[in-house]
Formats: structure tokens, C-alpha cells, sequence
């Protein structure tokens, strides 16, 4: 019986914010008007997302034997995700520097460290195993293709979202992830870059050609557009006030996603219980500042009245 909902598999970095007036140009200065500090990548911030929404989660991934590998851990035991599946390596912690100004706007510096030495063999299929849902984000490819397998082992959900980086090598080259998904979700940019189509409907079209049943493209704060047999429909983003910082909103809408999924929500409402987490999220500084199960409801309920 599956003790764990969700494990997420791949990058745990810290985050470094600031909250600037704005960018400044080559020999100029700008005044941090806010910062903080704590733990990020797509493994953790969907990790914890899931747990603030309500479900159990556990995390696959690498840190460093550091203070920026304390910093995670810390964050991932306050929040309760189960961390028996972390690797420890002698190499550095990653992190990335994330400098925001005013408008929501984001400019970003990535040093992935340990993070992207997770290896096929650190995966801990007891850690899978016990799992319902396996979520796998800008990962290497074996690494990747090794988690699939061992989910497909134990009958997992899997959903990937493959980051910039992996979408780049084109649809070819991952096909062997794409054909074993049950979910994609991917930016409009990713999405061009992975099929070499502008059209995000068309790009989504063709990926769900490859295998996945379900292809989810974001496009911000326009919303989502899913491409699956039960539906091809936008699903409209919902408009937040005060915008304060984007980074993780991907991560929060996946959290939502997934969550609204396994609480047996249709897939139009999974959507939106998404969508509605990544506004709440994108009105808070820090990379999972995801709300509560609750919070969503209220959200959605005070828009929508459903």
C-alpha cells in the first residue's frame, strides 16, 4: 500500500532573492529592497507544495555535505517531506542567485552543483515504490529514464516537466520519456523548443502524438492550454493584484496539479485547482510559498463560486 502521494525527483537548490528597484545595467548599482534566503529547485519546491496542499511527499535528489545542504534539509523536515531518498555528495550544493524587480519581473543566475550529479544508481526504489505519483523535473536523461522505469515497475502516475535545458535536445532525442509519461508539462517556450513548432497548440499535438495522455503547455499568466482526448481547451490563469515574485510559479501549479489529481478532482478542475494555487503562490516572495489546501478552495470558491 502506498504510504507516500507524491515523490519528486531531481534538483534541490538554495535560493538566493532579492527584490530590487530594478536591473541595473554593466558598472551600476540597484538597492535591494528585500531578500531572503531558503531552499529551491523544481524537487523540492513541488515536494513541498504537494505536503502544504494537504498530501504526503518524498524527494530523490542530491545536495552537497554543506551549509546550503543544511539549509535544504532543514526546510524539508520543518515541512515534513520524507527525505530518506536524499543523496549526500562531497561536491558543492547548488543554488541560484534570483534578482526581482518591481514588475514580477526575474533575472537568473544557475549553478547547478550536486544537483545534476544524481545518478541512475542513487535512486532509492524503496522510495519509489511506496509512492502513487512520481514527478520528475529537469532532470539528466539517465537518470530520468531510470526512474521511469522503476515507477512503471510499482504502477505510478508520472509526470515530467522537462525544463529548458533537456527541451532543447528536441523530441527525437526524448522520446524515450515522452512514450512513457502520463503527463507533459512544459512552457510555450519549451514546447517550441522541444517539437520546433511556434504554435503551442500545434507543439502540444505533436508531442501528445509521442505517447503522453495528457500535454500541458504554461503560458504564464495567460493560463494553460491541455491537450488531451478528453479535452483541448485554455484554461484561463487566474488575475492576481499584486504580483511579487514568478520564480516557482511553474512548481506551485504542478504541486496543484497533482494534488487536485490525486484527491480525484476531473481534469478541468485539476486545471484550475492548479492555476489557482500558482496565483496565490506568485503573490508571496520565495519559490514555494505554495498555500494550504484550504486557502485554494477559498480562492477559487470567491471567483468561481464552485
Amino acid at each position: 500500500m502506498s504510504s507516500i502521494d507524491v515523490v519528486t525527483v531531481g534538483h534541490a537548490l538554495v535560493d538566493i532573492r532579492i527584490l530590487v528597484e530594478a536591473f541595473p545595467g554593466i558598472d551600476l548599482e540597484s538597492k535591494v529592497l528585500e531578500q531572503s534566503w531558503g531552499s529551491g529547485g523544481s524537487a523540492v519546491n513541488v515536494a513541498i507544495g504537494v505536503r502544504r496542499l494537504g498530501l504526503k511527499s518524498s524527494i530523490l535528489a542530491k545536495i552537497g555535505f554543506d551549509s546550503f545542504g543544511r539549509i535544504i534539509v532543514d526546510d524539508l523536515l520543518k515541512e515534513g517531506v520524507d527525505i530518506s531518498g536524499l543523496r549526500i555528495s562531497l561536491g558543492q550544493t547548488g543554488f541560484t542567485i534570483v534578482a526581482i524587480n518591481k514588475k514580477g519581473e526575474i533575472t537568473m543566475y544557475g549553478y547547478k552543483g550536486a544537483a545534476e550529479t544524481l545518478e541512475p544508481s542513487d535512486l532509492s526504489e524503496y522510495a519509489i515504490s511506496r509512492a502513487k505519483w512520481i514527478h520528475i523535473a529537469s532532470l539528466r536523461l539517465d537518470t530520468t529514464i531510470e526512474a521511469l522505469r522503476i515507477a512503471e515497475k510499482y504502477g505510478l502516475k508520472s509526470s515530467w516537466d522537462p525544463g529548458r535545458v533537456l527541451a532543447s535536445q528536441g523530441l527525437e532525442r526524448l522520446k524515450p520519456v515522452i512514450s512513457r509519461v502520463n503527463v507533459v508539462s512544459l512552457s510555450h517556450k519549451e514546447a517550441s523548443l522541444l517539437t520546433g513548432i511556434e504554435d503551442y497548440k500545434e507543439a502540444a499535438k505533436e508531442i501528445a502524438l509521442t505517447g503522453p495522455e495528457i500535454v500541458i503547455v504554461k503560458r504564464g499568466e495567460k493560463g494553460v492550454y491541455v491537450h488531451s482526448e478528453e479535452l483541448q481547451e485554455e484554461i484561463p490563469a487566474y488575475k492576481v493584484d499584486n504580483v511579487i515574485d514568478t520564480t516557482g510559479a511553474g512548481d506551485a501549479f504542478a504541486s496543484g496539479f497533482i494534488t487536485g489529481f490525486l484527491r480525484g478532482y476531473s481534469l478541468r478542475k485539476s486545471l484550475q485547482y492548479g492555476n489557482a494555487v500558482a496565483a496565490l503562490k506568485i503573490s508571496s516572495l520565495g519559490s514555494h510559498c505554495v498555500p494550504t489546501h484550504d486557502e485554494v478552495v477559498k480562492f477559487i470558491w470567491e471567483r468561481e463560486g464552485i
